[in-house]
C-alpha cells in the first residue's frame, strides 16, 4: 500500500462528511495509467475521501497501490451495453453513494452517465481534452508548435473544478513491490540491470520497425549488462517476441507468462523501460521506472509524455526532415511521405540513450 502522507492536515471535503468521489476512465490502458499519479496525489491530499473507479475489470490491478479506493467494473459490451445498459449502471453507481464526479474520459458513454448523474442532482465535472489547441498542433499548415496541457495536469484540473485542488508537484511514488515465485522463477533473481522492452503501438506510425528493434535487442545481449523483458499483447504480438527471445542469452519474453497484476510488478521493479508513445509506457512511468520512450508522426507536445520522464528521454525522429510531426494526436492520421519516419531514429541512437541511463 501506498505510504503516502497528507501533504496538509485537515483538508476537507467541500461536500462534507466521508465524499465518495466518482472518477470516470474507462479507456484505453495508457489513459489509465496516466490517472494513477494524480489519484496518488489526491489521496495524499485527501486521505478521508473515498474514491470509486469506474474502469473495465483488466485493468483493476493498476490501482493496487492506492488505499480507500474501489473499483467498479464497466462491462459496456454487455451488462452496460447502450443507453438501458448504461442506466443500469448509474443506478449501481447511485447505491455506492456517489456525491460528485470527475469524469476523466469525456466521450458518449460517460456523457450519457452525466445525464442520468445530473438528473438525481448530482455534480459532474468533465476533462476539458483542448481539441482546439491539438487541432492547432497537428495541422500541416499554420501548425502552432508548441507544449501543451499534460494530461495528468488536465485531469487534476477535473479536480480541482470539483473543489479539490491538487498539486502534482507533491507526487510520491509507492515503494517496489514484492516479487512473487512466478516472477522469480522467470527472472531467476538476476542481479543484472533489469531492461524492459515494449516493442509495439496501436499503429505502425509509432511503432519503431521490428528489423532496427532486433538490432537494438542484439547489441544489448552482446554487452551482457542486462536482463531484458519483453512485453506486448496478443497472439501475433506474443509469437513475435517469443521468436525474438528464443535467440538471445539475456533475454526473457514477459508476455503471457505472467498476470496482469504480476507484469505490472515486474514493470515496477525494472531498472529502466524501453517503449514506443503505448500504454506500456505510462505503466512505467507510474511507478517511477526511467522510461524511454521512441515517437514517430505522434509528438510529446500534445501532452502525453509519460509522468516525470524529462523531455531528454523522448527521442523523436528527424524534425527537419518531417516538419509535419506531429501529424496527430493518435497516429491514426499519416500524410504521404510520413510512413517511415521511425526509421529515421538510428539503433545506435536508442542503445546510447539505454546505456546513458
Amino acid at each position: 500500500m501506498s505510504k503516502n502522507r497528507p501533504i496538509s492536515k485537515n483538508i476537507k471535503s467541500p461536500y462534507g462528511g466521508e465524499t465518495n468521489v466518482l472518477v470516470i476512465r474507462l479507456s484505453a490502458m495508457g489513459d489509465v495509467a496516466m490517472t494513477v499519479p494524480v489519484l496518488r496525489t489526491f489521496r495524499a491530499t485527501y486521505p478521508d475521501v473515498k474514491l470509486t473507479v469506474l474502469t473495465r475489470k483488466f485493468f483493476e490491478p493498476i490501482f493496487s497501490d492506492i488505499e480507500n479506493l474501489e473499483v467498479h467494473h464497466a462491462d459496456v459490451t454487455k451488462k452496460h451495453k447502450g443507453v438501458l445498459g448504461l442506466t443500469r449502471l448509474s443506478s449501481e453507481l447511485k447505491k455506492l453513494g456517489i456525491d460528485v464526479v470527475a469524469d476523466l474520459h469525456n466521450v458518449l458513454r460517460s456523457k450519457v452517465l452525466k445525464t442520468l448523474f445530473s438528473l438525481k442532482g448530482i455534480k459532474v465535472v468533465q476533462i476539458d481534452k483542448g481539441r482546439a489547441e491539438k487541432k492547432a498542433l497537428t495541422r500541416s499548415q499554420n501548425k502552432e508548435f508548441k507544449q501543451l496541457k499534460t494530461t495528468h495536469q488536465r485531469y487534476a484540473d477535473v479536480f480541482d473544478a470539483l473543489g479539490y485542488p491538487i498539486d502534482l508537484k507533491n507526487h510520491k511514488f509507492p515503494k517496489k513491490q514484492s516479487l512473487t515465485p512466478n516472477i522469480q522463477a522467470l527472472t531467476l533473481n538476476s542481479t543484472k540491470k533489469w531492461l524492459g522492452i515494449a516493442p509495439f503501438a496501436q499503429y505502425e506510425s509509432k511503432t519503431y520497425p521490428l528489423e532496427l528493434m532486433v538490432e537494438v535487442i542484439e547489441e544489448l545481449d552482446k554487452e551482457d549488462q542486462f536482463e531484458i523483458f519483453l512485453f506486448g499483447g496478443g497472439k501475433r504480438e506474443i509469437d513475435i517476441l517469443n521468436n525474438i527471445s528464443s535467440k538471445y542469452k539475456n533475454v526473457t519474453n514477459a508476455a503471457s507468462k505472467l498476470s496482469f497484476d504480476e507484469e505490472l510488478k515486474l514493470i515496477g521493479n525494472l531498472d529502466a523501460m524501453l517503449s514506443m508513445d503505448s500504454g506500456n509506457a505510462h505503466l512505467a512511468a507510474m511507478y517511477g521506472v526511467p522510461t524511454i520512450t521512441l515517437w514517430g508522426v505522434t509528438h510529446p507536445f500534445a501532452g502525453f509524455m509519460p509522468f516525470g520522464q524529462p523531455l531528454e528521454r523522448a527521442i523523436l525522429p528527424n524534425l527537419a526532415k518531417y516538419d509535419q510531426i506531429p501529424t496527430s494526436i493518435y497516429g491514426n492520421k499519416v500524410p504521404p511521405g510520413y510512413q517511415k519516419v521511425m526509421h529515421s531514429i538510428t539503433p545506435k541512437t536508442v542503445i546510447d540513450a539505454i546505456n546513458k541511463l
